[in-house]
């Protein structure tokens, strides 16, 4: 089967190289010219562990290639997923951009029967959208299908995610759609992944009512941190018992300084704004994005009572990106909380394992950037963690100690231990503990 993914951002380039390593013939089609040329000779630009290998092995062996001729990905493809970005608008829904401007593409090249299924997460009622597009600039008259296939990958862990998933949800009404889609993820059926039939409309609210109710996890868990804190219990314990009922499960329950991330702040507007516009509040969700907001303010007032007056401080950084394994910093809490540092008076030493580049996109000349994790702590008042890296999770805490000015560790992500922090002369402050 010969299939053609446009769009070769995250989710694009994720897909296209899976479904490769799953023997099919596939087409990538991406308008970006020096992001395809990269792409052509194996270097892959964003950090995604064991993707650049796939992509490598699949370009070598001949069933991934990659173009800036989106026609190419119209005219000899039996389906077509449209993987491109639906950023946030203004008025905090989908912006759709891509999608209309992709949909108009086919039609004007579609030369026979097609499925075309968006991958990009998009509003109910976007499928029949692009099905109006799609026969409005249709050339001369074909047979096609539009469905739904969400996608579910987790950034650092995405191929694993799509080789290995929870489920698949195929939204189609075509009995001819639903039975290619269901063949050209046979692989899966081999490891009895479950599979979700169902309609468009459901499909596309499914993936938004998976990531707002993860976001209401992590936004509960963290309101209850911060009542912890008020009444002296240790939210790690709280979300322990909590979680060990099934009922509720322990993922999601990690107190911190709130979600970041492409998705669930991107998705959870989008919802409470799909809301809106058919006359209804969706006020859980809407309570989880204020919570996530303010709780980034929270932690930067948590690091200014630790260290008392900012003013003239230099706190060194650990992690930048929205969480480990990736050098993605779209929506991170660590922009929000740095940036409140700043404004204190606060001079800033940052370190991350792969947010570097972005990060000086982001801080510019505002920061001083480390090459190393121990440097930024020379004479540093304190040192704040703000990503779970697995690299800080271990350190010579003897050495990070000598290094500081004052032993003072504000560990957001409660990596470390507190009474073995203390134990060691720290003074360490963690958060619901």
């Amino acid at each position: 089967m010969n299939i053609s993914v446009i769009g070769v951002g995250y989710v694009g380039l994720v897909t296209g190289a899976c479904f490769a390593e799953f023997g099919v013939n596939v087409t990538c089609g991406d308008k970006d010219g020096q992001k395809i040329e990269s792409l052509k000779k194996g270097r892959i630009p964003i950090y995604e562990p064991g993707l650049e290998e796939l992509v490598r092995k699949n370009l070598k062996e001949g069933r991934l290639r990659f173009t800036t001729d989106i026609s190419e990905c119209v005219k000899d493809c039996l389906v077509i997923f449209i993987a491109v970005g639906t950023p946030q608008g203004d008025d905090g829904g989908a912006d759709l951009t891509y999608v209309k401007e992709v949909a108009r593409t086919i039609g004007e090249n579609m030369d026979g029967y097609k499925v075309i299924v968006t991958k990009s997460t998009v509003p109910v009622g976007t499928g029949k959208l692009i099905a109006e597009i799609i026969r409005k600039h249709q050339t001369s008259s074909c047979d096609f299908d539009v469905a739904s296939n969400p996608e579910f990958l987790r950034e650092g862990s995405a191929v694993e995610d799509f080789m290995r998933p929870n489920r698949v949800v195929i939204g189609a009404e075509s009995p001819q759609a639903i039975a290619i889609l269901k063949d050209l993820y046979r692989p899966l059926y081999l490891i009895e992944t479950p599979f979700v039939i169902t309609s468009v409309e459901t499909a596309e609210m499914i993936k938004y009512a998976s990531n707002a109710f993860l976001a209401t996890k992590i936004s509960f868990i963290n309101e209850m941190a911060n009542l912890c804190e008020k009444v002296g219990a240790d939210v790690h314990v709280v979300a322990k018992g909590m979680g060990l009922d099934r009922r509720i499960g322990p993922k999601f329950l990690h107190p911190g300084p709130g979600f970041g991330g492409s998705c669930f702040p991107k998705d959870t507007m989008a919802l409470a704004k799909m809301a809106r516009d058919k006359g209804m509040r969706f006020e859980i969700v809407e309570a989880v994005i204020n919570v996530n907001k303010r709780q980034r303010t929270l932690m930067v007032e948590k690091i200014k009572r630790t260290l008392k007056d900012l003013k003239g401080k230099t706190i060194a950084v650990w992690g930048l990106t929205f969480k480990p394994n990736t050098d993605d910093m779209r929506d991170a809490p660590s922009i929000d909380i740095v940036r409140g540092l700043l404004k204190e008076g606060a001079r800033i030493r940052v370190f991350d394992p792969a947010g570097m580049e972005e990060a000086r996109k982001i801080f510019k000349d505002t920061v001083e950037y480390g090459e190393d994790m121990y440097r930024i702590l020379e004479g540093a008042d304190g040192l704040v963690i703000l990503t779970e890296w697995n690299q800080f999770r271990n350190p010579d805490l003897k050495r990070l100690k000598a290094l500081l000015k004052e032993p003072v560790v504000i560990d957001l992500r409660n990596v470390y231990d507190p009474e073995k922090m203390k134990a060691l002369g720290f003074t360490y402050t963690g958060v619901g503990r």
